[in-house]
């Protein structure tokens, strides 16, 4: 069936990284939206227990994001207007930046559906808790959460802005339970951008849904009418994972292991066997030794659809280095994100595949996980992140 509406043509990128990009809409942005250079994500835990001031501070957060995401201050009266006895309605260390591409994208976390605020039958079971995966290192202070921001710009100041003055409005209502910031986005969401790099120099996400995919983001992204609580159609499911990577001990491999342990090589981003990057896959391939050219261990094929049953994700992850261990190691690593219909089926697929034989598991640590449902786009001022919900 062909795609109708809105989705007939995928939404076109802004002129430039400082032009502001359309905050109402059927999605929200910051899924589809092109992968920006900078992010700061963040996890709440509501601490008020009253229904309304929860439905409250959702709509004072959707009217600031959309004030920031045009560019704007967070509140009416700005950083210097006002009262000058009262503390600003903006924390002003975005004053005269553009917005530069700034989205912000909120979810909900499997916890809010509890007994507090009367949402337990709402949860969509989709939003079950993700099981625990073979080689999960998982710290609990880092994972989870009620409610989670993700902010995406090309000036990590802007980003750290939105986060910041949403803190702020929620104070008393919310806590940050834990935050990430990152750089260097991992994944390219469109056919415009071209293909970035991880820490380990290697392109990352060759094969992964664009925006441009209209059909396959209808099957594979956008939660459909039928599929859960009518809440949630038009939406989409947010995977993260904190992956540290063991970066002293890769970098002292040989690089032929290094492209045997990816299933592509390191300078084009070519599968073992083909020339160019976008070049298809041939799992069947031998070298001289009569030996698969990409082993079964390889990363790239116990990721691939044709391993998962066809499961795909759209993957907008970002590189971090959160400073030393104090043992002369640097903290760095991978922050991934997989937005999905279905993180069932999957990225738990997907993942189980990867951590029960990948060769690359020598080399990473998983040290977070979190879900969260990420509703549908606000469709004018008149609406607000999660308004079906609290319906």
């Amino acid at each position: 069936m062909p795609p109708t509406g809105p989705n007939r043509h995928p939404p076109r990128p802004p002129a430039s990284a400082a032009d502001p990009i359309p905050f109402y809409g059927e999605h929200q942005a910051g899924i589809v939206t092109p992968a920006q250079d900078r992010l700061h994500f963040v996890s709440f835990d509501v601490v008020t227990e009253n229904r309304a001031e929860l439905d409250d501070l959702l709509q004072e957060w959707t009217a600031a994001a959309a004030r920031m995401t045009r560019g704007q201050e967070a509140g009416v009266f700005g950083a210097v207007g006002g009262d000058r006895e009262a503390p600003p309605d903006d924390t002003g260390e975005a004053l005269g930046l553009p917005a530069s591409g700034l989205t912000l994208t909120v979810g909900f976390g499997g916890s809010l559906f509890d007994d507090r605020f009367g949402l337990a039958s709402r949860r969509p079971a989709a939003l079950a808790d993700l099981p625990h995966l073979p080689g999960d290192a998982l710290v609990k202070d880092i994972s989870g959460g009620d409610l989670c921001v993700q902010a995406c710009a090309h000036d990590p100041q802007v980003a750290v802005h939105a986060i910041r003055n949403l803190a702020r409005i929620g104070f008393g209502r919310v806590s940050v339970r834990w935050t990430q910031l990152g750089f260097g986005r991992t994944s390219s969401t469109s056919r415009s951008q071209a293909t970035a790099r991880n820490l380990m120099g290697f392109k990352d996400g060759t094969a992964n849904l664009k925006l441009e995919d209209v059909a396959l983001l209808r099957d594979h992204l956008w939660v459909a009418p039928g599929d859960g609580p009518g809440w949630m159609a038009g939406g989409s499911y947010l995977v993260t994972r904190k992956i540290r990577m063991l970066i002293e001990t890769w970098d002292r491999a040989p690089l032929s292991e290094q492209e045997q342990i990816f299933g592509r090589d390191k300078g084009e981003g070519a599968p073992l066997g083909r020339k160019a990057e976008f070049d298809t896959i041939d799992f069947a391939a031998k070298g001289p030794d009569g030996q698969a050219l990409i082993k079964d261990d390889a990363h790239v094929r116990l990721a691939h659809p044709s391993n998962n049953g066809g499961a795909r994700l759209l993957r907008r992850g970002y590189n971090y280095v959160d400073g030393s261990d104090g043992l002369g190691r640097l903290d760095a690593g991978l922050f991934f994100m997989a937005y999905q219909r279905d993180p069932h089926r999957q990225f738990v697929t997907v993942q189980r595949s990867l951590a029960e034989t990948d060769s690359l598991n020598e080399y990473i640590r998983h040290v977070s996980s979190a879900l969260f449902a990420c509703p549908p786009g606000v469709r004018d001022a008149g609406d607000y992140w999660g308004r079906a919900l609290f319906a």
